[in-house]
């Protein structure tokens, strides 16, 4: 990290759009970072900024040893990876649930504890794990990286725990939600070391950032 350089990780994907709208609200220089560009990382010298952009499930690991100072991910991928990181705000965008789902059929007049000894497939077996201890149920937890839908209706798995925002992809597989775990909304997160050394940095960030969730969460 560079010491009076403020690095932050911003995730591809779905949360990318709206975590630079808060930041540029929130009074930072956001220039050329919503341009058409294969380009990973952007300097504003001028600002003493640095924008890394990486994939939302490496964030966490940026933020731990330091190569981000702070960063922008779901509240899913933190419960799932449980890196050592300051998590800050929640910025109440990006919304998602943890779900368990069975198949339609397999699910009418039945209850979850009647599936114990089964099998699961998801992209998230920590929280899955976790999930099922609680509940006091043993099953075997198969790991997929994508199309977890898929694994019921070729047997692989009985049911699935997956994250859904709307739930159309469930119902265009004939899966239902049968139990919800948590919900996930994207967090503003920070490095340990960076948030104590940076502090007269971070903080102010911090508290704007906070303001302006606030108001929206009024305005709506």
């Amino acid at each position: 990290m560079m010491k009076d350089t403020l690095t932050i990780a911003l995730p591809k994907g779905k949360l990318y759009d709206e975590a630079i709208d808060l930041l540029a609200e929130a009074g930072l220089s956001t220039y050329g970072l919503k341009e058409d560009s294969r380009k990973l990382m952007f300097h504003h010298e001028a600002e003493r900024l640095k924008y890394i952009i990486c994939r939302p499930t490496d964030i966490p690991t940026f933020v731990e040893y330091g190569a981000a100072d702070i960063g922008v991910v779901g509240k899913d991928t933190i419960v799932e990876q449980d890196k050592d990181i300051m998590e800050l705000v929640d910025l109440k965008f990006g919304f998602c649930r943890f779900v368990v789902a069975l198949p339609e059929e397999a699910a009418r007049g039945r209850d979850l504890s009647q599936f114990n000894h089964r099998r699961v497939a998801t992209k998230f077996p920590e929280v899955a794990d976790a999930f099922f201890r609680e509940k006091g149920m043993q099953v075997e937890i198969i790991k997929l990286h994508g199309n977890i839908e898929l694994a019921p209706m070729v047997g692989l798995a009985d049911m699935i725990v997956d994250i859904v925002s709307t739930g159309r992809t469930l119902r265009e597989n004939n899966l239902v939600a049968v139990e919800e775990i948590f919900n996930a909304t994207a967090r503003l997160v920070a490095n340990r070391v960076s948030y104590r050394l940076k502090h007269q940095r971070i903080q102010p960030l911090v508290e704007k950032v906070r303001q302006l969730v606030k108001d929206k969460e009024v305005r709506y």
